[in-house]
């Protein structure tokens, strides 16, 4: 399937809106986020729906306007010293089936200028899945290590995340797989160029670093009792 999507035009309004990160402008430019954004990213999600039963049939490529696998642009700042009130990305995210937020396991798609990517695993994960994957690396550390390790993931990706500082309770310290035990998040990432992004072959791209992660995403799933 060979289809373009984004464009430079998209990379133009998000380094326009980090420049002018503020509602009124953003209402006034509202159409171009509209065409420039919104559209070709349903676009994207729409496709990859017909793409993503081939890597696995538990994940969840859904194109609506709010809801679905497009990520919000408005940011949640009830927490945050940052009030612009946008974000400056596109983020798409696949789903499990049985997820209902971003701390479920997932593949995911970042377009940003400067700072494009695909992400597959979990990112900050509640603590009962935490504690679940934790004692998966612990009891089998094989299984993990060849997952993480896996040739096709580690061409592509590289781990990525926090950490804590010291074991997690319950774990030993001197545990082998200690630095894995010590992770918040279990998410690998693999860079994009903006080339790549704006490219006929963006979807196909995608759908085989998905595809890559496949390792990763099926310990992951396995930890925590889901069918991957």
């Amino acid at each position: 399937m060979s289809t373009r999507y984004f464009s430079k035009r998209t990379f133009a309004f998000l380094a326009a809106l980090a420049e002018n990160n503020d509602r009124l402008w953003f209402e006034e430019h509202k159409q171009e986020y509209e065409d420039q954004v919104r559209a070709p990213a349903l676009a994207f999600i729409a496709d990859m729906a017909a793409v993503l039963p081939s890597i696995s049939p538990h994940f969840r490529a859904v194109p609506k306007k709010a809801g679905g696998s497009l990520m919000r642009v408005q940011r949640n700042l009830r927490f945050s010293r940052d009030k612009t009130p946008y974000k400056t990305n596109v983020g798409i995210q696949f789903r499990h089936e049985l997820g209902r937020d971003v701390h479920a396991p997932g593949f995911y798609v970042h377009v940003e200028p400067g700072d494009c990517f695909v992400g597959a695993g979990l990112w900050r994960p509640e603590p009962e899945a935490l504690l679940r994957i934790r004692q998966a690396i612990a009891g089998q550390g094989e299984a993990w290590t060849a997952a993480r390790d896996h040739r096709n993931f580690r061409r592509h990706f590289l781990l990525s995340g926090e950490a804590l500082a010291n074991a997690p309770r319950g774990f030993a310290k001197d545990h082998p797989l200690l630095a894995d035990l010590k992770r918040k998040d279990f998410i690998g990432l693999a860079r994009l160029t903006q080339a790549q992004v704006v490219s006929a072959e963006f979807l196909p791209l995608a759908a085989e670093r998905f595809r890559a992660a496949g390792p990763l995403m099926r310990f992951l799933c396995e930890a925590l009792a889901l069918r991957y």
